[in-house]
């Protein structure tokens, strides 16, 4: 049989132009959805659909728009399902913190309540500058390996990034007994770890690019599974006692987990051995059994870890008290039930932290149990994707950044998800792309766009001269 013809449009195959299609159709398609959501939220609110309600999605439309166009020219092969995907993610988020402003406005004021006004505005002017950050880092990073050139610069801004919440004051770093901020007054603050795993994942990646062989090497075989030497136990002992710097100092399991999770999973990327898979685990249990067993006999620095273990055991014993936040999340997705009770119809406001810790369950009250799945669904794709990316791209260096960077992703989500469901203690860690918080929205829209960068170079067919 003959080679099936390819019909050309304006120096574009035709297949090419039905790809561009399909990719703007993807963005339109989110936009409507928050657009739809938006317009439930006011129908139940209000009783009534204003007209301007869809202006958030709009604005958001066009933003996403910018990006698109920018991806286009700067990654034009890039994974076509990310950005849309992620924007669905961000909008809902947006649309949610909406509905929380509208909640907390009196009727008579809530038609005054402009696009950019409240928790939901400035949601939205965050995703405006997470959006221009992102645009910025795929337009002058044209190729990922240009990355490693700066790996030690970026793996001491890590570290001090990491370390310096612990290292200020208490009135300007702690919020709800964890030490991860820096506040400007009362008005502003950032959350520098955020911006600390994109630096930290950049140095993992490039040292064990260089040192994968020598880490891979087994000294003894125990129960079908080779070990590696002791004396190569050195960089993983490092960040595990970096990470248990964390949990003393800035009083957070979530992100002590978070750092040492991703520089295991780097770590076992680069080897293929399971075997500092099992010595991870044993490192982070029995380095968090320490903690609890400390806070329970010395309590200190521990206390507020050893207050969180023993409200995930049970937080029924002190509803009203320490065990009031999760408690209440619980009901909230209790009462959503399978269906939800319907987009603004919920009353999440009774969960303490809904806009940002808790916006899972708030959300879980009202689109239920199904919902909560399509969100899990959407990221579970974000994470699938940039797995993918990671498989095909041809350099070791992307490989090992774009696998930790999409593990780093999934394990955020299932590290502040779990506590919210009670299925480990609470954490400090926002949903991302959903909860309020600019620091957050910017990295994870940094990480997207490293993730686009990588998936360009692992798409570009051969011979066309882009990166590989």
């Amino acid at each position: 049989m003959g080679a099936t013809p390819v019909i050309q449009t304006g120096g574009l195959s035709l297949p090419r132009v039905l790809s561009e299609i399909r990719r703007l159709w993807l963005l339109v398609l989110a936009m409507v959805l928050v657009g739809c959501y938006l317009a439930a939220v006011e129908a139940n609110m209000q009783g009534k659909i204003s007209p301007d309600f869809f202006f958030p999605a709009l604005v958001l439309g066009l933003v996403f728009l910018v990006l698109h166009v920018v991806a286009r020219i700067t990654a034009p092969w890039a994974d076509p399902v990310l950005i849309p995907t992620v924007a669905l993610l961000n909008g809902l988020g947006v649309a949610f913190l909406r509905r929380l402003d509208l909640a907390r406005a009196k009727p008579s004021e809530r038609s005054e309540l402009t696009v950019f006004m409240g928790l939901g505005g400035r949601q939205l002017m965050w995703t405006l500058i997470a959006v221009a950050g992102a645009s910025a880092l795929l337009w002058f990073i044209r190729d990922h390996r240009e990355i490693s050139k700066y790996a030690w610069t970026l793996g001491l801004a890590g570290i001090v990034l990491v370390m310096l919440p612990a290292v200020l004051p208490g009135s300007i770093s702690e919020v709800n007994g964890a030490k991860l901020w820096i506040k400007f007054g009362s008005v502003f603050a950032i959350q520098p770890g955020e911006f600390a795993k994109l630096a930290l994942l950049a140095f993992f990646a490039y040292y064990l690019v260089r040192k994968r062989e020598v880490l891979a090497l087994a000294s003894r075989r125990f129960m079908g599974i080779d070990f590696p030497r002791g004396r190569d136990l050195g960089p993983v002992l490092v960040v595990w006692a970096l990470s248990l710097m964390v949990l003393i100092f800035e009083k957070d399991l979530g992100t002590s987990l978070l750092y040492f999770g991703m520089f295991v999973v780097t770590l076992y990327i680069a080897t293929e051995r399971v075997s500092w898979l099992i010595i991870g685990l044993l490192l982070f249990f029995g380095g968090a059994t320490m903690a609890y067993v400390l806070a329970e006999t010395a309590g200190g620095p521990f206390a507020s870890f050893g207050t969180r273990v023993d409200v995930w055991l049970d937080p029924f014993a002190d509803p009203y008290k320490s065990g009031y936040q999760l408690s209440q999340g619980l009901l909230g997705l209790g009462t959503g039930g399978l269906f939800g009770q319907g987009a603004g119809a919920g009353n999440p406001l009774e969960v303490p932290e809904v806009h940002n810790d808790f916006i899972f369950a708030g959300m879980g009250e009202e689109i239920g149990l199904f919902g909560l799945t399509a969100l899990l669904v959407l990221y579970l794709l974000v994470v699938e994707r940039g797995l993918r990316a990671a498989l095909t791209v041809r350099d070791s260096f992307g490989k090992l950044l774009a696998g930790g960077l999409a593990f780093t992703l999934g394990l955020q989500v299932f590290v502040i998800i779990g506590g919210v469901t009670k299925l480990i203690p609470l954490t400090g860690q926002t949903t991302p792309f959903l909860s309020a918080g600019g620091s957050s929205l910017v990295a994870n829209w940094l990480l997207v766009a490293i993730l686009l960068r990588i998936s360009d170079a692992a798409r570009t067919p051969a011979g066309t001269g882009g990166a590989r």
